[in-house]
Parts: C-alpha cells; sequence; structure tokens
C-alpha cells in the first residue's frame, strides 16, 4: 500500500494550514477560554468544501474519499482539536447517516445544504441513562396519523443548540430490542424541539455539546430515515466509519503535542546543551514518535478497506481504541518534555492534554471498543 500522500491530500493539508493561520490559529485561546463555538469557521470551511468531503459531487458535495477525509481532520486537529471534532462529526455523523441511509429525496433536500455548511448537523443517540448501553434508550417515537410524535431527551450532542438539522435515533418498540429503535431526520425549529444548557467541558471546549429535547415533537413520516426498526443497525454502521474519524482527530492530536515537544526539546538549553540530547528526553520523543506512527498504520488501513466498501468494524475499532490512547499518552509526555511551561496556557500541549482525553470517550469508549474487537476477534 503507498502511504504516500496523493495529490487531492497535499492540497487538502497546504490548505488547511494557510486557512487554520489566518481563521483558527488567532483566535484558539479566546474559543477554548471562553467556550466559544465559532460557527463562521464552519460557514468558510463549508465554502472550501471541507464540510461534505464524502458527499458525491452530485449533492454538492467534494466527492472525496476517506485518505482526504483523514487528512482535513488530523490538520484541523493539529491546530484546534475542537474544529476537529465539530467538522468529524458534522460530516460522519449527520451528514454521512443521511448519506448512507437516506433515499433520493432526503439526499437531495439536505445533503446540498450540509454539503455547504448553510446546515450544521447534529447526531443523537446518547441519553443520560443510556451510554454504550444505547439499546436501553428511553426516549420515543409513536405513530400518529402521519406523523410521529417524539419525547424524551438525548445528551453530549454536538451542536446540539446551533445545529440546523439532526438525526436522531429513537425508541419505536420495545427496550433492549436491537430492532425496536428507528432514525429520524429532525430540523431545527420543529415545534417541541428545544436544545438544553452548554456543557462546561475540560476540553474541546470550542466544539458546542448541549442536550436536544423533545417535547410532543411532531415529525413528518417523511423524516424516516430507512424502515421502521432499522434505526440501531443504521446507528452502528454510521459509528464504524465514525470511528476512523476519530482515530484521525487523535492521530491530529497526538502529532500536535509532539511537535511542539520536538521543537521546545531542540530549543531548550539545561546542563550545556539542548534537552533532547539528552537521553531520557530523546527517548521519551522516540516512543511518541513510534507510537504515532504504528496509530498512522492502523488508520490508514482501516481507510483502505474503508475506501474499497470492505467491512470495517475490526479496523475502525483497532484504529480508534489506539490512535486515541496514545494521543492521550503523548500529550501527557508532551507536557513533561516542557515541565513547568507546559502546565501552562502559555504553550499549546496543555491543551492537547485536555483535548485528548474525550477521544478515548466519544463514539464509544476505549473499554467498548475493546469489546467490539473482541466480539470480531473470537467470532
Amino acid at each position: 500500500m503507498d502511504f504516500n500522500y496523493n495529490e487531492n491530500q497535499k492540497l487538502i493539508s497546504e490548505m488547511i494550514r494557510s486557512f487554520s493561520a489566518k481563521e483558527i490559529h488567532p483566535n484558539i485561546k479566546e474559543w477554548d477560554d471562553n467556550q466559544i463555538f465559532p460557527v463562521q469557521v464552519f460557514k468558510k470551511l463549508g465554502e472550501l468544501g471541507l464540510m461534505g468531503v464524502l458527499v458525491p459531487q452530485e449533492y454538492g458535495g467534494s466527492g472525496f474519499g476517506y485518505a482526504e477525509y483523514v487528512t482535513a481532520i488530523e490538520e484541523l486537529a493539529k491546530v484546534d482539536p475542537s474544529v476537529g471534532l465539530s467538522m468529524a462529526a458534522h460530516n460522519s455523523l449527520c451528514t454521512g447517516h443521511i448519506m448512507q441511509f437516506g433515499n433520493e429525496e432526503q439526499k437531495k433536500k439536505y445533503l446540498p445544504k450540509l454539503a455547504s455548511a448553510e446546515y450544521l448537523g447534529a447526531w443523537g443517540l446518547t441519553e443520560h441513562n443510556t451510554g454504550s448501553d444505547s439499546g436501553g434508550m428511553s426516549t420515543t417515537a409513536v405513530k400518529d396519523g402521519d406523523d410521529w410524535v417524539l419525547n424524551g431527551a438525548k445528551n453530549f450532542i454536538t451542536h446540539a443548540i446551533s445545529g440546523d438539522v439532526a438525526v436522531v435515533i429513537v425508541r419505536t418498540g420495545e427496550k433492549g430490542d436491537s430492532k425496536g429503535m428507528s432514525a429520524f431526520i429532525v430540523e431545527k425549529g420543529t415545534p417541541g424541539l428545544t436544545s438544553g444548557k452548554k456543557e462546561d467541558k475540560l476540553g474541546m471546549r470550542a466544539s458546542e455539546t448541549a442536550e436536544l429535547i423533545f417535547d410532543n415533537c411532531r415529525v413528518p413520516q417523511a423524516n424516516l430515515l430507512g424502515n421502521i426498526g432499522d434505526g440501531f443497525v443504521q446507528a452502528m454502521k454510521v459509528l464504524d466509519g465514525g470511528r476512523i474519524s476519530i482515530a484521525a482527530l487523535s492521530l491530529g492530536i497526538a502529532k500536535g503535542a509532539y511537535e511542539a515537544a520536538l521543537k521546545y526539546a531542540k530549543e531548550r538549553v539545561q546542563f550545556g546543551k539542548p534537552i533532547a540530547q539528552h537521553q531520557a528526553i530523546a527517548f521519551k520523543l522516540a516512543d511518541m514518535a513510534t507510537t504515532i506512527e504504528a496509530s498512522e498504520l492502523l488508520i490508514y488501513k482501516a481507510v483502505g478497506k474503508k475506501n474499497a466498501n470492505q467491512k470495517v468494524t475490526l479496523d475502525g475499532a483497532m484504529a480508534k481504541y489506539y490512535s486515541s490512547e496514545v494521543a492521550v499518552k503523548v500529550s501527557t509526555d508532551a507536557i513533561q518534555v516542557l515541565g513547568g511551561y507546559g502546565y501552562t496556557k502559555d504553550f499549546p500541549v496543555e491543551r492537547f492534554y485536555r483535548d485528548s482525553k474525550l477521544c478515548t470517550i466519544g463514539e464509544g469508549t476505549s473499554e467498548i471498543q475493546k469489546i467490539v474487537i473482541a466480539k470480531q476477534i473470537l467470532k
């Protein structure tokens, strides 16, 4: 397999670096300190084609594959993981769900607006009492004439406040029944749909997270994705691909932290020489570089299979599990390399450290990834 960047990846990488220097980097501290969700940045990313990376051109998207998608997420995450996270959630979850399971009418109605970022997308599976155990969800949809009436709440939802359209998986059958859940498209402004307070988070503070609340929220039959009872299976397939995006996010965080530590280690002099020349630091940098390389190889193996339309349940889980843990370890080590300076907000490594932890939790915890991996290898 050729691991060199293709021409599209090179162009995307250069484009994001130029865009980030102008639009993202000067604002990172303010966004992080004040939990500002920079909607305008995502509108501009939409103009660049990065909010519909995987969407076919016939629906207004860029029509790229997963290699280009992973590159885009990684480059954004190296600068600001919050922006990378929101871009990935929009592309993989809401947009990806409609792209995979929507009918032609739904695709034509929603994909062009999502791909251009005229619409910002949200996706709702998690609830207060059902995180990993999504089959036990309480939010329901009950048929009433030509409509479905939704009641309940989803929490920890990216873009719950600012999102223009959400795909939500709700219960239409019995609790615990994998065929008892269905997926619906719900537009902002629908009576009965509101959002809760923004979560005050440890990291990823410029990516909006809040609750979606449904109070007799009436959704037309036309907004059902696929068939009744398909929601859980659809969600698991969406997450298979989504885990590759979180792995890419993790990779970007790890690279950002490593590059900051490497630069500092070459410049910081102690005991008469740069600390990079002290074996304790050199070995730490060597470990960081090696685990990043292994993470990247796992990701691109999954990318290759995804682009070939092969099953990626095992590969996506492995890439997500390993890469997210690497992001935490590398960003922790980066702080150690910078010492006291690493513990301050004057250097980016403390933010990478805070942001990295979400990668081991979101879209399936590390523990859930190990369950998925174990099930696959024990079949």
